[in-house]
């Protein structure tokens, strides 16, 4: 079974995040530098190979190609955030196991109903190799990890902030619509003179008139937008309204799928966003399970091989009698559930990451799993109890800090990203012409 280039990019790219994914050069001959970061080089044929493939991934979508130089420049900052966030990986001990990068590839090969192996062998006969699209996955699966881990730590949510979003409108979340988005961003630095700020302001409407005079979404996109996401035509994915910083959120009032809103102004920058479809969707009964865990992750100073060692140790002192709860409040890795002897509360379907929810679902009441793996360390799990619930005070709780939470993520991702760009130290070297 062959799938066409086409299919396979819109495949691998449901995966990667907006979209991207890095080429190992291959090119020998005379190679040059395009740019130092930190400690990393940026190879004109790394930027040559990545630049065709956003070309093909954006001709494939039915989008303009922008000129090359803008193309270029959006391609090279790519570039230079990956390998900040690949250097930074490197020095947290993150890592990508083989069986999560399994499990990657196995999803995008069921998407086009294949098996791994026949999905190998339709990426080889349309000429690509099977290794370096597994090395794709597996730094972008990286980067996600890296990007999870360190936002993650900048957020708080407080108590306050879960009885106010439980009393506002947004309390019906659970069976609000959902909005398919784009945007555009012209972003601001962090500490924006006035004349940036009407600058960016003077562009942001530009882009609004010409998007009224007909240009497509997608193309100025590309072309104009500072979001990570702008060589995917500034697709954003599903999102629903609560999980929007709140000034973005106000702005869909109103707004019909294919329509787009005038420029908000946010901290990052200005936005204009695009509603591309629209769904709704609504939850009675779910089923919850009551689960404790404990989280045994590599670090500075713990190597992978040393965590999966101390998590079959633990696992074998619960079988000698050691009491969960005790050994969770001394070892787990999550500083949440660990002081509160691993207890994480009631969980449903969509709160963990796969590996966690395919493992609570099928431990039996009153029972301990066997140490698992996830992209954020190694899991013991104790499922306590099962219950199926319509929308309890407990459940509208764990709906408001989950919201909350993905909301600060989703603005906080673009803080991160622009305070490790303006951090690192980056030399640009006059590129040639590819």
């Amino acid at each position: 079974m062959i799938i066409s280039k086409k299919t396979l990019y819109k495949a691998v790219s449901t995966v990667l995040l907006a979209g991207t994914v890095s080429f190992q050069a291959q090119a020998q001959h005379l190679d040059r530098i395009i740019a130092i970061v930190n400690e990393d080089i940026i190879l004109e044929s790394e930027l040559n190979q990545r630049e065709r493939l956003f070309t093909e991934q954006i001709l494939s979508r039915g989008v303009q190609v922008p000129d090359q130089s803008v193309l270029r420049q959006q391609v090279t900052e790519r570039l230079i955030l990956d390998s900040i966030q690949l250097q930074l990986a490197e020095i947290q001990g993150i890592r990508v196991s083989d069986r999560q990068l399994n499990e990657a590839l196995e999803n995008i090969a069921a998407q086009n109903n294949m098996s791994l192996t026949e999905f190998s062998a339709a990426l080889e006969a349309e000429g690509e190799n099977y290794a370096d699209v597994r090395e794709q996955i597996r730094r972008e699966i990286l980067i996600s990890q890296v990007q999870q881990t360190n936002v993650n730590r900048r957020i708080q949510v407080s108590e306050q902030e879960i009885r106010n979003f439980i009393n506002s409108e947004m309390a019906d979340g659970q069976d609000q619509a959902e909005f398919h988005l784009s945007n555009i961003l012209i972003a601001l630095p962090s500490q924006a003179s006035p004349d940036m700020i009407q600058a960016a302001e003077a562009k942001a409407e530009s882009v609004y008139n010409q998007l009224m005079a007909g240009a497509e979404f997608a193309d100025l996109a590309v072309s104009t937008s500072n979001a990570p996401n702008a060589l995917s035509g500034g697709e954003l994915g599903w999102r629903k309204q609560s999980e929007l910083p709140e000034s973005l959120a106000a702005s869909l009032a109103g707004i019909a799928p294919g329509e787009f809103t005038r420029p908000i102004r946010t901290s990052g920058g200005f936005h204009i966003l695009r509603v591309n479809d629209q769904r709704g969707g609504e939850v009675t009964l779910v089923e919850q399970t009551q689960v404790s865990h404990i989280l045994i992750a590599p670090n500075e100073i713990r190597t992978p091989e040393q965590a999966r060692i101390l998590v079959h140790d633990l696992r074998h002192r619960m079988r000698e009698g050691q009491p969960f709860e005790e050994l969770a409040r001394r070892y787990s890795d999550d500083p949440g559930s660990g002081s509160q002897g691993g207890d994480l509360g009631w969980a449903q379907d969509g709160q963990m990451v796969p590996e966690f929810e395919q493992v609570m679902k099928t431990t039996p009441v009153g029972q301990t799993s066997d140490p698992f793996e996830s992209r954020f360390g190694w899991h013991i799990l104790h499922v306590r109890d099962r219950r199926t619930q319509d929308m309890s005070s407990e459940m509208m709780e764990n709906f408001a800090r989950i919201t909350i939470r993905q909301r600060k993520f989703n603005e906080e991702l673009d803080n991160w990203l622009r305070e490790l760009r303006s951090e690192a130290y980056v030399e640009l070297k006059q590129p040639t012409q590819g």
